[in-house]
């Protein structure tokens, strides 16, 4: 199985894409500036040179999508299509008293983490934004 790992931030959004079976990273990049002009995206693919794409990201939800648009690229890509993920984890900076190990987010965890707003304010909202844009 495939598993996309997502790492939001206030402004940048880090991820890695792990072939659980082998073992093995296939692919980990960057989005920096998310918001902010002179945004790009580092893309590097397992056992090749890095790739830069200089692109606005005026969201996380359009970060995502440059992520997506780059693991699937003929060029750089390392799957041929999404269907090839086989789940999406997220690091979600607070959780506070509700949640102190991982969870399969549903509507009402994604509630209960948007109520931890205050506790994590540069944080939770964008790591919200990136579970809704990889649904």
């Amino acid at each position: 199985m495939k598993i996309l790992v997502i790492n939001a931030g206030s402004s940048s959004l880090k991820y890695q894409l792990i072939d659980m079976d082998e073992k093995k990273v296939l692919a980990k990049g960057l989005c920096e500036r998310i918001g902010i002009e002179g945004s790009r995206l580092n893309h590097t693919p397992a056992g090749c040179d890095k790739v830069v794409i200089e692109s606005p990201m005026p969201s996380h939800a359009d970060a995502i999508k440059l992520v997506i648009d780059a693991l699937v690229d003929k060029n750089h890509g390392v799957i041929g299509s999404m269907a090839e993920i086989g789940a999406v984890g997220h690091r979600v900076v607070h959780g506070g008293e509700s949640f102190s190990e991982s969870v399969v987010i549903t509507d009402e965890v994604l509630e209960a983490i948007e109520e931890c707003n205050d506790l994590a304010p540069l944080h939770n909202p964008a790591n919200v934004i990136g579970v809704v844009a990889c649904r």
